[in-house]
């Protein structure tokens, strides 16, 4: 803000009634160019209230308990479809059957298209892997004005993890010196992280357009610790720094990326970035999403781990078919400018890599999307000291990940304020929403243990329907297998190079591994979903955690 003022309400005197906008959680514009903000320490009369000087407008996002019903709907639909199906099996066992031979014909109409959109969106990331898309990027006018800033968030990794991450990002195929490296520590380790800064700028001082270090307080009003909150603090540092530094540098004509510590990009991504910021509609207007690669310590991760990994892969691989679909996950790039304009990432939250797609979604009425980048950025499983660690640490990030069901909140609160995002998107929203979220906790449930309950307790039942029902789910689940047998065989093509440390005889491994599927799916995948939405059914929010690092 430039500074402080005094606005004359006129007729309408009161205070409240001038800030009535923030009780809704909004910060509304008057005029141009001004925020409504309560006054800091009063001085000013009723009739008079203070504004800001900003260029920002933006919606205050809900709050955990805000909203207790709508929290209570995707966990009150996932007991509701379990308790009715163990009920109707013992009163009504010929109707529970036929809803799970529609439901498990649903699912394989799912595999189908999955498999289908998964070798469309594959054909289309080989082709992007192989291009050089520099030499494509030079050849469009403007492209050396473009700038990127490279947020790290970091806690309790390790320095290496750090410098592989910068290494990658200052050997990739764009000019150094306008990539602006922001190195995001937290002061619950700051004498930790004055290590990691004090090794990381004797290595990369000067290579960059600058290289940053923020480091986030503890404990400050209105967050939660985690990867959010710092990279709000972080995300106004860069601000401050910019205008004192670069003010010559347009919002527009910066690109934002907000990394895992541990993602390693390949030479091409900023220059592929790059493209794309100059080539798609309204470039301001999109946010662009990496494929995810867990391919930093594959070799070295457990089999279940893996398959959770593949499986993540191969899901938002399905998901860059249908764009319209698509929100932000982990690591992903976005325009400033939005960034600016929604006030960077929400602080008391969790799922903060999915939320700052539904703030510019509602931020722009409705205007504002994803655009798939077909080319990968490699990241890190999860890892521990025993078997056992690695097994817990994998169901606490699938928990993490399962967590995004908090957003039903905010689109309750924002679609209720948008007035200019129609029925249709708001419908759309939130079916894919719920649906994804129902589907990720019920479908393994329903077709792996309770399908067979009814069977079982009509069994003597003459009716067709009964005495066929064995066989034809015995064929529904047998046509599903093209599922498995796409993703084993593609999950071969995405493995990096061997380390010479790993035996050969592993490739027999990773093959074999996909046997674990329905286990892997059950424990790492429907069991962290029901856990993730009855806590939030119950009120009991989940706080973030922080997934180790480590490789070799």
């Amino acid at each position: 803000w430039r500074g402080w003022s005094c606005l004359w309400l006129g007729r309408s005197r009161t205070r409240d009634a001038f800030l009535e906008p923030l009780a809704q959680g909004y910060q509304r514009t008057v005029g141009s160019g001004f925020k409504i903000l309560e006054t800091k320490d009063g001085a000013c009369a009723s009739s008079l209230s203070f504004l800001e000087i900003s260029d920002t407008f933006f919606p205050i996002m809900a709050s955990y308990g805000q909203y207790r019903l709508v929290e209570m709907i995707p966990g009150g639909l996932m007991w509701a479809t379990f308790i009715l199906a163990v009920l109707f099996s013992f009163i009504a066992p010929v109707l529970a059957i036929t809803f799970i031979i529609v439901f498990d014909f649903y699912w394989l109409f799912r595999v189908v298209y999955f498999v289908i959109y998964l070798l469309v969106s594959w054909r289309k990331y080989r082709k992007a892997s192989a291009e050089d898309w520099f030499a494509k990027l030079e050849r469009l006018p403007g492209w050396n004005r473009l700038h990127h800033i490279v947020f790290l968030p970091m806690y309790g990794e390790d320095v290496s993890i750090a410098r592989a991450t910068i290494k990658a990002i200052r050997d990739s195929a764009y000019p150094n010196d306008r990539l602006l490296v922001v190195v995001a520590g937290e002061a619950r380790e700051s004498d930790r992280f004055a290590q990691v800064r004090k090794e990381l700028e004797k290595e990369f001082a000067g290579v960059f357009w600058s290289l940053l270090f923020t480091l986030h307080p503890a404990d400050l009003q209105g967050e939660i610790p985690g990867k959010g909150s710092n990279l709000n603090w972080a995300g106004h540092r860069v601000k401050e720094w910019l205008e004192k530094e670069s003010p010559f540098v347009k919002a527009e004509e910066i690109v934002a990326s907000a990394f895992d510590v541990d993602t390693v990009v390949p030479p091409q991504y900023f220059a592929y970035l790059s493209y794309l910021y100059l080539t798609v509609p309204n470039p301001v207007r999109t946010s662009y999403q990496p494929l995810t690669l867990f391919s930093n310590n594959i070799w070295f991760a457990k089999a279940p781990v893996r398959i959770a990994a593949f499986g993540t892969t191969f899901w938002l691989l399905t998901e860059f078919a249908r764009p319209d679909h698509l929100w932000t996950f982990s690591s992903h790039s976005m325009p400033w400018k939005m960034l600016l304009d929604v006030g960077f990432w929400q602080k008391d939250i969790v799922s903060e890599d999915s939320r700052i797609f539904l703030q510019g979604l509602l931020r722009y009425e409705g205007d504002y999307r994803v655009t798939p980048m077909f080319l990968g950025v490699s990241m890190d499983t999860v890892t521990g000291k025993t078997y056992w660690e690695n097994l817990k640490a994998l169901y606490k990030q699938q928990r993490r990940w399962a967590w995004g069901v908090e957003h039903v909140m905010a689109l309750y609160e924002g679609f209720q304020r948008s007035k200019g995002i129609s029925l249709w998107t708001k419908a759309r929203y939130w079916f894919k929403h719920l649906e994804g979220m129902y589907t990720w906790a019920t479908a393994p449930i329903l077709i792996f243990l309770m399908g067979w309950l009814p069977l079982n307790l009509a069994g003597s039942d003459p009716s067709v329907l009964v005495q066929g029902a064995q066989q034809t789910l015995s064929w529904i689940m047998g046509f599903a297998m093209i599922g498995i047998v796409a993703t084993g065989v593609l999950s071969m093509f995405v493995l990096p190079v061997r380390p010479h440390t790993v035996k050969r005889y592993n490739w027999l491994i990773m093959a074999a591994q996909w046997a674990l599927l329905p286990v892997t799916i059950l424990l790492f995948s429907a069991l962290p979903a029901i856990d993730a939405q009855t806590r939030l059914m119950f009120g009991k929010y989940l706080g973030f955690q922080v997934t180790k690092k480590k490789r070799g």
